[in-house]
C-alpha cells in the first residue's frame, strides 16, 4: 500500500504531462507514488510521462469517470491525490491537502478554485457561469457547502476511494463524487488553491454545451436517488395541484347547474390524483430503501478501515 498515490487521467496531455509529474514529485515526501493513467492519448503523453518518472498505466474506454474508475479499483493507498494533467493546479497546495486527510480524517478535501482565482484565470464565460450554477444548484438541494463542486483537484481518504460506486463515465464524475460524499455524511474540507489557465498550445477536452447539460442530468438523476422523498413527494404536490386546477372549475359548474359537462377533464383530474398519490408513496418506499442503504454502507466502511488498519500493520 502506498503512502500516498498521485492519480492523473490524462487524454492527450503531451504538453504539460511532464512538468505537472515533476512538480508533485517535488512537493510530496519521499515515497508517494504518482500514477498517470493514460485514455488513449495520441501524442506522447505516455512517453513524456514515463521519462518524468509517473507510473504509467492505461485505461481504453473513452471518459474520464471510466480512468477514475480503474484508477480507484487498483490503487492502494493512505491518501489520495487527484489531479488533471493540465497543469492548472499548483502542485504546491497537496501536502496541505494530504495532510487534512492524514491529520484531521477528512474523507475528501476540495481543492477550491472558485474562491481564488478562476473567475479571472479562465476565459471561457460559460464555464464560470457554469461552475457558479453547479455549486448553487447541488448546496441548495442537498443542504451542504461545498465551494467547488466541479474542481479537478482533490484529496481523498481509503474509505472514500473503496467504498464509492462510480456510475459517471464522462467530466460529470466530479459532480458524482461531491453529491456522494454529502449523502454519506463523509467529511469534507475546502482548501483554497490558485487556478492559472491552461498554457499555450494545451487544449482543453470540454464541451461547455454538451458536458454542461450532462452535468445537469447527473445533478437531476441524483437529487431522485440520494432524495427520493423529497423528489417525489414535489412530484405529488405539482400533480395535485394541476388536477386541482382543472378541477375546480368543473366543481363550480356543478354547483351552480347540478351537472357535469366536462367528463373528460373530471376523469382527468381523477387520474392526476391517482398519480400523485402513487408519487408520494412511492417516495416514501424508496425512501426506506435508501434508509437500508445507508445502514449497509456504514457496515461497509467499517470493514474498509479493518482492511485498512490490516494493511497497515503489515
Amino acid at each position: 500500500m502506498d503512502a500516498i498515490a498521485v492519480l492523473i487521467p490524462c487524454y492527450n496531455e503531451g504538453t504539460t504531462i511532464s512538468k505537472v509529474v515533476t512538480d508533485f514529485k517535488k512537493a510530496l515526501p519521499e515515497g508517494s507514488v504518482i500514477y498517470v493513467y493514460d485514455n488513449n492519448s495520441t501524442d506522447d503523453t505516455v512517453q513524456k510521462a514515463t521519462e518524468a518518472g509517473a507510473v504509467v498505466r492505461y485505461e481504453y474506454r473513452q471518459g474520464k469517470g471510466h480512468v477514475i474508475r480503474r484508477m480507484f479499483r487498483e490503487i492502494d493507498a493512505k491518501a489520495y491525490i487527484m489531479v488533471d494533467g493540465d497543469d492548472t493546479y499548483p502542485a504546491e497546495y497537496a501536502p496541505q491537502m494530504v495532510a487534512e486527510v492524514l491529520e484531521k480524517n477528512a474523507d475528501m478535501v476540495v481543492g477550491d478554485r472558485l474562491s481564488s482565482t478562476y473567475f479571472q484565470e479562465n476565459k471561457r464565460r460559460f464555464h464560470n457561469f457554469g461552475n457558479s450554477l453547479v455549486r448553487k444548484t447541488i448546496n441548495f438541494l442537498f443542504k451542504s457547502n461545498i465551494k467547488d463542486i466541479m474542481t479537478g483537484y482533490r484529496a481523498f481518504s481509503y474509505q472514500f476511494v473503496k467504498s464509492f460506486p462510480i456510475l459517471s463515465g464522462g467530466f460529470e464524475i466530479e459532480t458524482e463524487m461531491s453529491i456522494h460524499a454529502i449523502d454519506k455524511n463523509m467529511q469534507i474540507s475546502n482548501v483554497v488553491i490558485d487556478y492559472r489557465d491552461r498554457p499555450a498550445g494545451s487544449e482543453s477536452k470540454l464541451n461547455t454545451y454538451s458536458d454542461g447539460l450532462r452535468v445537469m442530468r447527473t445533478i437531476w438523476r441524483l437529487f431522485n436517488f440520494y432524495k427520493p422523498m423529497l423528489f417525489f413527494t414535489t412530484l405529488s404536490v405539482v400533480l395535485f395541484l394541476i388536477a386541482a386546477a382543472f378541477f375546480v372549475p368543473v366543481f363550480i359548474e356543478y354547483l351552480k347547474t347540478g351537472l357535469v359537462e366536462r367528463f373528460p377533464t373530471l376523469i382527468v383530474c381523477g387520474f392526476a390524483v391517482i398519480a400523485a398519490i402513487q408519487s408520494f408513496f412511492s417516495g416514501m418506499i424508496l425512501s426506506s430503501l435508501r434508509q437500508k442503504n445507508l445502514q449497509d454502507f456504514e457496515l461497509e466502511l467499517i470493514q474498509i478501515q479493518n482492511k485498512l488498519n490490516g494493511g497497515s500493520d503489515q
